[in-house]
């Protein structure tokens, strides 16, 4: 396997999964004939029902937010010392995070979601791989390859936990390190859920840490339909055990079908797969010439990520590769 360039240089381009205008421009295509595999998101979502029109039309008032938080609080084991703050979407708490502190050293270990050190590069903080540093950020699993972080890696007077896709892995959770000062844990609920357009993510911390993101993210930030479909979800625990399980096979069969073809399985999640592949940017391309998008990494040549195929898509991608 090839060692990448994990260098974290946050002033560079971010690059994303998704971005299926410009897999279009390049490749051609109509966009609903694409099967968009770069990104790791659930392609099973959970089923949403139940919205009333007062859901669209009114403000949101602060029992749909209670309630939500309530849903939150017992499906994730928050501490009762912590506070939640709904937002829409983990990316929007992630770009005001470095505004708590005063600017100085953030270790990020690379490679990871790099919208982290784009934000503290932001307000001024000085991004590095390792060291002393005056916070911290661990995101667990970890994006690209998936690993899991301990407590004894939370050693920063603030320290950021984003736990995007820890929802598959409920035991690698450090959700009860929020009872200690400076920890903020972050879930996003478009990739378990599969409902990333709906914009809902949460923090989830000590009363100081998440009155402060609440008054840098204001009022009403939680859309109604986002409110009620997340509490709804939220409680669904039946739903969740099952999906944790459809997702594990779904891994299993994607490593068969893409390690049958010559790559190596690096890691990733159940979510997605990260593999060492001789060529990345050729894989892509071959994908890309069935409408099948896929996801690519400005620091290696050879690491190629996919995310799980709806149902009708297995043998698409088979044929394909």
């Amino acid at each position: 396997m090839a060692s990448p360039n994990t260098d974290l240089n946050p002033r560079a381009a971010r690059d994303h999964g998704g971005g299926l205008d410009s897999a279009i421009a390049r490749f051609g295509g109509a966009r609903e004939s694409w099967m968009d595999l770069s990104t790791g998101i659930n392609p099973s979502p959970y089923p949403v029902s139940g919205l009333i029109s007062s859901d669209w039309t009114a403000l949101p008032d602060h029992g749909a937010f209670e309630r939500l938080s309530a849903a939150a609080r017992q499906f994730w084991s928050v501490p009762d010392s912590a506070a939640i703050l709904p937002a829409p979407g983990a990316s929007a708490v992630i770009a005001r995070i470095p505004a708590l502190a005063t600017t100085g050293r953030v270790q990020i270990t690379a490679p990871t979601y790099n919208e982290h050190a784009a934000a503290f590069a932001a307000q001024g903080w000085t991004v590095q791989p390792n060291g002393p540093a005056e916070a911290r950020v661990i995101v667990n699993p970890n994006n690209p390859d998936g690993r899991i972080w301990s407590a004894d890696d939370v050693n920063a007077p603030l320290t950021v936990i984003d736990e995007s896709f820890c929802d598959i892995r409920p035991d690698t959770s450090l959700i009860h390190l929020t009872e200690q000062p400076g920890v903020i844990v972050l879930k996003s609920f478009g990739k378990f859920w599969g409902l990333a357009g709906l914009r809902l993510g949460f923090a989830i911390g000590q009363p100081e840490l998440i009155t402060k993101l609440n008054d840098l993210t204001g009022p009403w930030a939680v859309s109604g339909p986002a409110l009620r479909i997340g509490e709804q979800a939220l409680r669904d625990v039946d739903w969740a055990d099952a999906t944790r399980q459809q997702l594990a096979d779904a891994a299993e069969r994607l490593d068969r079908i893409v390690t049958g073809k010559g790559a190596k399985l690096v890691g990733g999640t159940t979510l997605f797969r990260l593999y060492d592949v001789d060529d990345a940017i050729a894989w892509q391309a071959k994908l890309a010439s069935s409408q099948i998008w896929s996801r690519v990494f400005p620091y290696s040549r050879t690491y190629l990520r996919l995310g799980l195929p709806p149902e009708d898509g297995w043998s698409r991608l088979e044929t394909a590769l």
